[in-house]
């Protein structure tokens, strides 16, 4: 083996000559990197050659070798290259070459301390780091950085020691260098420190945290970005590492970072930093930022950067401090109750929607439009003075104000659909308007504006139309489809898909009223469904797809059936053509297309579920991804993105990625990698959601799927993404569900309430509710995911009102006290998903309010219970003894949703348990009266609800009956028109409850004429039941007034009768049917 041919090998690797570096590479993989002289003659170069460019690939080279090499080199010679390599990379001028050193120092220390070699190494690197020479301490806290990285373990027993010369050498007066070194590696340090264990040491972290600081001020202040980036991340590693590390100084350091921010003298770069930063504290240490109650704060500083939008369109990909902090809005929205978020930000915008200056009025909406998603309910609220402004923006004199205002209608609407909805006839003429004069401007001056006001216009129609009533939608048909399906040719694509998702809403919300324009638009969208030449082609398929499934489900399956065939096709080469979001369109087409036909889509099935299981059996193995220089602090550890853990490799197993790293070369590719893992969990998460469809609408067609459905699904419960875990869980639910159905449809009876069972399920259902309970409950007992979470519930609760109580079994055993578990932890706030971990002290203050998000995992633990109630019928009093503490808790909340939640799942468990309510009939009799009196129409209602049930279901009379004449002083001014349609509905429910269970203790006299004054009831028709048997047993009985009352009631009967359907359940209707008849006799 030669040394000079071995160089010359190594040169080969540095030529532009991709023929010769596969040779070179080949040839030193098989002829040299075998044998340990390889190591050796690396590691001569890099401390002896002239040519930077070979000593930093032989740095690079040598480090990949030391793990297979190190130990067969003679101990006298490791000795000897140790001397030299310590010795050289404390002399190297080249920071590059320094540093790639540093790293092969490491690597052999790694070694040799494990087997107590080079023991004096640490020794002499903390002597170094306090020398006399800036070059040698920045080298030795450099070596001792790359050290921690690799071996953090082996100082974590006198970690106080080195967390005492970091807090030296921090302060280091003469090099950045080594200031900047010390951070790094003192954030290495603190991810490994066990806090409650080595208290010492999180005091000195602790101190040392103000001088950190000062070194990220002084790199922002001089403009110094590439020291200022990683100090940064440095901060960044410390957030996600124990929250004790950050907690001491979390609100400083807040606040820093919003005086950075905020600072329009610095650059853009450290300012989206300092954003980021604020976004990872509000979304990983939520309920730490809201304890601290500096959400307002952060909202008000965060709002006055958006007006720096200036020309740069609000939908560019380039990060920039304006569009950064967009984002962080909608984060705060998303994690913070209303009260620090979006009440302050509808107080700041006032002025900046009325500000002469065109950045702030634009500034103003795109803010409030950032927040919706995350408090939709609070903003429904405003929604009356919200409304005026969006009107008066949407006529603004500037045209990036109007398109910033129909950007905020697309938002309002995608989360308030009803609420914006009924405004359409102001809305829809102003969208027209915008449309209509920017179409007119495209070839002037400001023609890339309005272009945008066009493609901004059809996305408010798109997400306007969908909460109009289908009698409203197809009032606005002739108007809305040919203006905007003239786009469907023009040349830019954006412009072109947003017209096209429109056509598909307003088809989906006017469906037969769409019918006229059905054939042509199917003619101009059939084009699309083959592009696939490029990028924008295959976006504008995917688009088309969407749109068409819209199409379908609105004008119903025989007019659809030509098209059906041919789509289908399209769709199956579609999942060859490597476009993440063109299969997903695909897939969901598949959902549309089976719901509109059910179970005459089963010719169609063995294509699809081939196509939705190939994509669930992907192979998703662990992705190692090389990153370069500026984010070596992920290295060796797991990172999310967009949900998908990744693990980060050290550098250093590849060439290619060691030379990409060694030059700076860019690591897009990287990142890509990156991306391809994310979108393969996305794709999961929308096929396993379109399996729930399939199966739920083509029910029995499905079952020779049904097997290898679940076989694949099951595993997904446990993915690593999020949106995956969720969606498999329901879908397995939907599955059990459909699997029911058939069960019944077969002869099963339907089941009855209470354990033990009455009513034995199937053997295959026994088989199913085993898997799927036992992999929820792993699931939700360990989950962090609000939304996963969420979605549980939702689906346990669904399952328990359509299934009963077959669901709590596991075999022979109940999982009711683990389900129990799981619930009183939500509604006690102590689940993993509402918790920072190690923020368990701060959460005194935090806990007194929610975000909606937030809200939303207690509501639906709330439904469980209900479901629950439902399931185990009047053996479930014993489960209310424990969730009655804590729901009755929420009904006294200062929250008015709160509050109506909680009266309501009281009401139902009333209703739910029956009989059994009784020995709890005080306490609850004590709450709903004073829920009866509430402020919030919605607590009163269902307060006036579950007091009728009480009433009804309680058999201590003696509570009963002593209460009957407040209940009914409080109903009175009730039982009169002007009050709101539902409180009304459920006071004639009450009051007809009350006279059913004890006649003689109500004054009929005066009760039934306001009684009928209510009727037809207008919006809660399940209280048409007691009324009707109430209004039936006093015909029955001979009442007097009742008689007298015949001819109010007669008129009533034929509208209760008539449509909506769903007035009347089956056995009441037949009640009232035959009351009609013998009425009509008389």
């Amino acid at each position: 083996m030669n040394e000079d041919q071995f160089v010359q090998l190594l040169e080969s690797l540095l030529q532009p000559d991709t023929e010769r570096v596969k040779a070179a590479t080949a040839t030193l993989n098989k002829e040299y990197y075998t044998s340990p002289t390889a190591l050796g003659y690396l590691l001569h170069i890099l401390t002896t050659n002239q040519n930077d460019q070979i000593k930093q690939l032989a740095a690079v080279e040598s480090r990949k070798l030391v793990h297979k090499h190190w130990a067969a080199i003679p101990a006298e010679q490791r000795s000897q290259i140790r001397s030299r390599l310590l010795e050289y990379t404390l002399e190297e001028n080249s920071t590059l070459i320094r540093h790639a050193s540093a790293r092969v120092v490491s690597a052999i220390a790694q070694l040799d301390l494990q087997n107590n070699e080079w023991p004096g190494l640490p020794g002499i690197l903390q002597r170094g780091a306090t020398g006399e020479t800036a070059r040698q301490r920045e080298v030795a806290v450099y070596i001792l950085y790359t050290l921690l990285e690799v071996a953090s373990e082996m100082f974590i027993d006198n970690a106080s020691d080195m967390l005492s010369l970091f807090n030296r050498t921090i302060q280091d007066p003469e090099s950045t260098e080594v200031r900047i070194n010390t951070m790094l590696a003192t954030a290495q340090l603190a991810v490994c420190i066990d806090t409650d264990e080595d208290p010492q040491s999180l005091r000195l972290l602790q101190q040392a945290l103000p001088n950190m600081v000062a070194v990220l001020k002084k790199a922002v202040d001089d403009g110094d970005e590439e020291h200022a980036m990683q100090a940064f991340e440095v901060f960044q590693t410390l957030l996600a590492g124990n929250p004790a590390l950050l907690n001491q100084h979390f609100k400083s350091m807040v606040q820093f970072m919003l005086e950075i921010a905020t600072d329009t003298d610095l650059s853009d770069d450290s300012r989206v930093q300092a954003i980021s930063f604020l976004m990872q504290c509000v979304k990983f240490r939520r309920l730490k930022v809201q304890g601290l109650r500096v959400g307002e704060e952060i909202t008000i500083r965060t709002l006055q950067i958006v007006p720096e939008l200036g020309d740069l369109s609000g939908d560019e990909e380039d990060l920039s401090p304006a569009r950064s902090a967009l984002g962080l809005l909608d984060i705060l929205a998303n994690s913070l109750p209303p009260s620090q978020v979006v009440v302050p930000l509808l107080r700041a915008i006032g002025p900046y929607v009325t500000s002469q200056e065109p950045d702030k009025r634009r500034a103003g909406i795109l803010a409030l439009g950032m927040c919706v998603e995350g408090a939709p309910d609070f903003i429904s609220t405003q929604l009356k003075e919200i409304l005026p402004m969006v009107l008066h923006l949407l006529n603004d004199q500037d045209a990036k104000v109007r398109s910033a205002a129909l950007n905020g209608v697309a938002r309002l609407a995608d989360d308030l659909a009803e609420d914006m909805g009924k405004e359409h006839a102001q809305l829809i003429p102003a969208l027209v308007q915008n449309f209509d004069l920017a179409l007119s401007q495209l070839h002037g001056p400001g023609g890339e504006t309005n272009l945008d006001i066009v493609r901004q216009s059809c996305n408010a129609v798109d997400s306007l139309i969908e909460g109009l009533t289908k009698e409203d939608a197809a009032k606005y048909v002739p108007e809305l489809v040919p203006r905007i399906s003239q786009l469907f040719e023009y040349e830019e694509f954006k412009v072109k898909a947003a017209a096209i998702a429109a056509i598909g809403s307003i088809a989906a919300a006017s469906e037969e009223a769409f019918l006229p324009y059905y054939e042509q638009t199917m003619s101009a969208l059939g084009k699309n469904i083959s592009l696939k030449d490029s990028q924008d082609e295959l976006d504008l398929r995917a688009t088309t797809c969407d749109s068409i499934g819209e199409i379908a489900a609105a004008v119903g399956a025989k007019p659809f059936q030509p098209y059906v065939q041919g789509l289908l096709v399209a769709s199956e080469e579609a999942l060859r053509l490597d476009h993440p979001r063109l299969k997903e369109t695909s897939y969901i087409l598949w959902s549309g297309i089976a719901k509109v036909y059910g179970e005459e889509f089963e010719p169609y099935l063995p294509g699809v579920v081939k196509g939705l299981l190939e994509c669930l059996k992907q192979d998703e193995d662990e992705l190692n991804v090389e990153l370069g220089e500026e984010a070596k602090d992920l290295l060796g550890t797991e990172v999310t993105i967009a949900g998908k853990k990744i693990k980060v490799a050290s550098a250093g197993d590849e060439y290619a990625d060691e030379a990409l790293d060694a030059y700076g070369d860019d690591d897009d590719d990287e990142w890509d990698d990156l991306e391809t893992a994310t979108a393969f969990a996305m794709e999961k998460e929308i096929a396993v959601e379109v399996i729930g469809d399939v199966l739920a609408s083509t029910k029995s067609k499905y079952l020779p799927f049904f097997k290898s459905t679940v076989e694949t699904v099951l595993p997904l419960m446990e993915h690593p993404y999020e949106g995956v875990r969720k969606t498999s869980i329901t879908t397995l639910w939907r599955a059990y569900a459909m699997l029911w159905e058939l069960a019944e449809q077969n002869g099963m009876e339907k089941w009855k309430p209470g354990l033990p069972l009455q009513v034995q399920p199937t053997s295959e259902l026994n088989e199913l509710g085993t898997l799927v309970i036992s992999g929820t409950l792993a699931v939700w007992q360990e989950e962090e995911d609000r939304g996963t979470v969420t979605d549980i519930n939702r689906s346990l609760a669904a399952t328990l009102k359509l299934c009963g109580p077959a669901v709590l079994m596991k075999e022979d055993e109940t999982v009711v006290g683990q389900i129990k578990d799981q619930i009183l932890a939500v509604l006690d706030k102590s689940h993993p998903c509402q918790i920072d971990p190690g923020d368990e002290d701060d959460l005194a203050g935090a806990l007194d309010e929610s975000s909606e998000y937030d809200w939303l995992v207690i509501e639906t633990a709330m439904e469980v219970v209900t479901c629950l109630a439902a399931a185990l019928g009047d053996t479930f009093t014993q489960g209310w003894k424990e969730f009655e503490k804590p729901i009755l808790k929420y009904a006294s909340s200062q929250e008015s949703t709160e509050r109506s939640c909680a009266v309501g799942t009281i009401a139902e468990c009333i209703g739910n348990m029956g009989a059994a309510v009784t020995p709890h009939t005080e306490g609850l009799m004590r709450v709903l009266l004073r829920r009866m009196g509430d402020e919030d129409p919605e607590t009163k209602s269902n307060a006036v609800y579950g007091t009728g049930l009480l009433c009804e279901k309680s058999e201590n009379e003696k509570e009963i009956l002593s209460n009957y004449g407040t209940i009914l002083g409080k109903l009175e001014p009730l039982l009169h028109s002007g009050q709101v349609a539902r409180l009304l509905d459920n006071s004639a429910g009450c009051v007809s409850r009350m006279i059913s269970k004890h006649k003689n203790q109500v004054p009929l006299q005066e009760v039934l004429p306001s009684l009928m004054e209510l009727l037809p009831l207008r919006e809660d028709y399940e209280e048409n039941e007691p009324i009707f048997r109430m209004i039936v047993q006093l015909y029955q009985s001979g009442d007097e007034t009742m008689r007298q009352l015949t001819a109010q009631l007669k008129p009533i009967l034929p509208k209760v009768l008539g449509p909506p359907q769903e007035q009347l359940d089956e056995e009441t209707r037949q009640q009232v049917t035959e009351l009609a008849k013998y009425l009509e006799s008389k």
